[in-house]
């Protein structure tokens, strides 16, 4: 009997799952794997199954494996759901992170029977150990698939430990050779295998406009791959975690604090008007690191009131670097005219260089980032939704071997906050290697007294 079946016969009926949602939960394989496109309700499929089994079987575990924190707490946010929907008892629901504001290590939920469903973004020294049965969501995007793979199989595969597990592996593609990839195209892996493009999926019951998303997203590649399920090109994490990590430190400061004595600063800014949000990311230079002083977030502000807030920054400014593509044309002209245009070529040393985004400058700005980051050369605050920005972009190699980055938009922007900060360092300068000891330590008097959100408004 399925878990479906069980689930139904014990009258808590999930009426959400749609029909080839349906047929994932009640597919009871030992090892599935499903290449699904986005925004057809993979992860509402996987998390069902998880809680209805669960709910059935006393102290059961389930971990999900997300390829980031923020996907992470998705997952787990709809298996709470289902435990809702379905009134599965709850005992407790709980978030471990490794510090305050630092990074996600485990959330858990612990149902009224003992058994757990806990969530963890993917790296392998957090997943090593555990005895569960595993979902391995949007494994294709994980920052290491194959250590992953490596922590978690045996675990798996032993049934000494618990019994027989479970495997769900799900994901939209992220080019041919990976993984997720190889196990797809993989012939007698042992894994029951579900295809769902958003063509399919309108057919079994999604209500979704197909022509106008395709158009909404202007992008005949991504379309290919990432709602019809094509294996285009390949791509990695630009900055994974532990990178990011390595450079966050309570020094560096979303809000700068009004008086605080600063040396040398820069700016990069990221504008938008409608669909993305402006960044303007802020560096002190102290010795030979940049420290950020200030994220400003602003979120569809009219340009008219988002300069009265960038004039002040940029006044005490040595450099500014400007994203001048799309609605930043506008802008840059404006603020050039006002604070001077830097371009060296035309004799012009102002302090606004006008950016534009052609492949070879955003080749050129990522590429030194991660240098930058690889170096110690930048303190970031410590902050999720930082964390989550700047892991959010990607290097993508296409076919042909033409290299570009991209970033998936979400609810929190499009990796504003990434171009912003690779901009800020352009406007800093050249990445020099790192030296034998890159940690500076601030004077007490130059640490924040306290880690506050900044409004968008105010006196800077």
């Amino acid at each position: 009997m399925s878990v479906l079946s069980e689930i139904r016969g014990a009258g808590l009926v999930g009426k959400q799952l749609l029909e080839y949602q349906a047929a994932w939960v009640k597919d009871g394989s030992r090892f599935k794997i499903g290449l699904w496109a986005r925004q057809t309700g993979k992860d509402m499929a996987a998390t069902a199954e998880a809680v209805f089994h669960c709910h059935l079987r006393r102290k059961t575990s389930w971990i999900i494996v997300a390829a980031g924190e923020r996907q992470a707490l998705e997952s787990f946010s709809k298996a709470k759901d289902w435990a809702e929907a379905t009134r599965v008892a709850v005992e407790n629901v709980s978030e471990k992170r490794l510090s305050a504001g630092g990074i996600l290590n485990a959330a858990e939920i612990t149902f009224w029977n003992g058994s757990r469903i806990i969530a963890l973004p993917a790296r392998a020294e957090t997943v090593r150990g555990y005895s569960a049965n595993v979902i391995l969501t949007e494994f294709a995007f994980h920052d290491d698939p194959v250590g992953i793979w490596r922590a978690l199989y045996p675990s798996i595969s032993n049934p000494l430990r618990g019994g027989e597990k479970r495997l769900r592996v799900i994901s939209t593609p992220n080019g041919p050779g990976d993984l997720f990839h190889r196990l797809w195209t993989g012939t007698d892996n042992g894994f029951a295998k579900h295809r769902m493009t958003i063509h399919d999926a309108v057919r079994r019951g999604l209500k979704i406009d197909v022509e106008e998303l395709r158009k909404g997203l202007n992008d005949p590649d991504g379309w290919a791959q990432e709602y019809e399920c094509e294996f285009l090109d390949s791509g990695g994490v630009l900055l994974p975690y532990e990178l990011i990590g390595s450079c966050e430190d309570a020094g560096a400061t979303e809000v700068r604090r009004v008086g605080a004595a600063c040396g040398e600063l820069v700016c990069g800014i990221d504008f938008g008007r409608q669909h993305d949000r402006t960044v303007c990311w802020m560096f002190e230079r102290v010795g030979d690191v940049y420290w950020t002083r200030e994220v400003l977030v602003l979120d569809k502000m009219a340009t008219p009131e988002q300069v009265e807030l960038l004039r002040p920054r940029l006044a005490v400014a040595r450099k500014v670097c400007l994203d001048y593509t799309g609605a930043g044309v506008g802008l840059g002209d404006y603020l050039g005219k006002e604070f001077g245009f830097y371009d060296p070529g035309q004799h012009r040393f102002g302090k606004i260089e006008l950016c534009q985004f052609t492949a070879g400058l955003k080749n050129e700005l990522f590429s030194k980032l991660r240098m930058a980051f690889e170096a110690k050369k930048l303190r970031v605050p410590v902050c999720p939704a930082i964390r989550e920005d700047l892991h959010g972009m990607r290097r993508v190699t296409s076919a042909n071997g033409v290299i570009s980055y991209k970033a998936t938009s979400n609810a929190d922007g499009h990796s504003d906050r990434c171009t912003a900060l690779a901009l800020a360092l352009r406007a800093a300068g050249e990445v020099r290697p790192a030296a034998a000891s890159s940690r500076v330590i601030l004077p007490e008097r130059m640490r924040p007294r306290a880690h506050r959100k900044h409004s968008g408004r105010g006196r800077f």
